[in-house]
């Protein structure tokens, strides 16, 4: 799978985002459309024209698998490819589908040692678009999105893909904050204390049943808190198919940026092994599942890379494997509103609302397992 530059397909709100790559077309607009969901063709032509090399007419393509911010390829008449992200459509939770945090962190992220698209620029103008949207070159590569993708992959390289996602966060978790611009992008203190408060926010403001356990486990978390380590750039959602992969292994750009924050990098970390391959849990979907093939290193040889490199320890992966699934139940808890209120746009790719509606309570009794909650 060729790829462009972000996508995305379990829970991710601020909510949570979605990875470029034009092999899951949803909806394409022919060259010269006045308009397609998402796009008013022309004043977007016309604001990209203003900021790089294009020629008109320019096709917009939605990708599918986005559960969050849409995603578009964009192609010119002589066939120059970038993306464009904006927020779905309808109505929005507050602070969520954040497409200008995104912006600002690849764009300070630029020149590092972390890998990120090369941005175009961003629009703020609701003349333009309606809302706010930015535009980043295509990356090309590929993203691991499913265990089909996974298994064009060699052993050898889906080993090296392990150990480069580890290093690359590692690489993340060393970017002088303040050197790059990012010193006021939120609180050093005090991330896990607001990562509940929001989350159980958005929980209430967006879900469609009860589910008592969200609560213990929120109250579970906060008594059980771990002593933190020193603040670093927090990814949020940091994952092998948020990643634009080399196909030999090196990762190529880290996408999906929307929950990115200051905050405890070992969060970083169980959001990864979170959605890696986990022996005692057969039935898991995505990255899970892809990272089951031969090759793929496991959980604990990942933990163990990272633990090496940055020198601390995994007392408290446990902990923070806990905080991923329940922030996960809660975020899938809006996505699944969203789709059940029709916001995502008219994508190609079908979602069984039965299967992603049930997966969240089973994240939900993960996290009480892990923190020891009786049922």
């Amino acid at each position: 799978m060729r790829g462009l530059a972000s996508r995305d397909d379990t829970p991710t709100e601020r909510e949570a985002p979605t990875p470029m790559t034009d092999a899951t077309p949803a909806r394409d607009a022919n060259p010269g459309t006045e308009r397609i969901e998402g796009i008013d063709v022309p004043k977007v032509t016309a604001w990209l024209a203003e900021r790089t090399e294009v020629t008109a007419p320019l096709s917009f393509r939605l990708i599918a698998g986005g559960r969050s911010n849409m995603t578009f390829t964009v192609t010119d008449a002589a066939g120059r490819r970038f993306v464009l992200r904006r927020p779905p459509m309808g109505k929005l939770l507050p602070s969520a589908h954040d497409v200008a945090r995104e912006h600002r962190l690849m764009s300070a992220l630029a020149g590092t040692a972390v890998p990120v698209p090369r941005m175009v620029g961003l629009c703020q103008d609701p003349s333009v678009n309606e809302r706010d949207f930015y535009v980043m070159h295509f990356l090309d590569g590929v993203v691991v999105r499913d265990i089909e993708i996974g298994r064009t992959l060699s052993p050898a390289v889906r080993e090296r893909m392990s150990r480069e996602l580890i290093a690359t966060l590692c690489a993340l978790h060393r970017v002088d904050i303040d050197a790059v611009g990012l010193g006021n992008l939120a609180k050093r203190e005090g991330y896990i204390e607001r990562q509940l408060k929001r989350w159980s926010g958005q929980w209430e403001q967006s879900k469609t049943r009860e589910l008592p356990m969200i609560d213990r486990v929120r109250d579970a978390l906060a008594s059980k808190m771990p002593t933190p380590s020193p603040a670093t750039i927090a990814h949020g959602d940091y994952r092998l198919s948020n990643c634009m992969m080399d196909p030999a292994g090196p990762v190529a750009g880290v996408l999906d940026w929307e929950l990115c924050t200051l905050g405890e990098p070992m969060a970083d970390l169980g959001g990864l092994l979170g959605y890696w391959h986990d022996p005692s849990d057969p039935d898991q979907g995505g990255d899970a599942m892809t990272t089951r093939l031969p090759g793929f290193l496991s959980a604990r040889e990942m933990a163990g890379l990272y633990a090496d490199e940055m020198g601390v320890a995994l007392s408290t992966v446990d902990y923070y494997l806990a905080f991923t699934q329940w922030r996960l139940a809660c975020i899938g808890e809006g996505v699944y509103a969203r789709y059940l209120a029709g916001q995502q746009g008219e994508q190609g790719e079908a979602l069984d609302l039965t299967v992603y509606r049930d997966s969240i309570p089973r994240r939900v009794e993960r996290a009480a397992r892990l923190l020891g909650l009786a049922a």
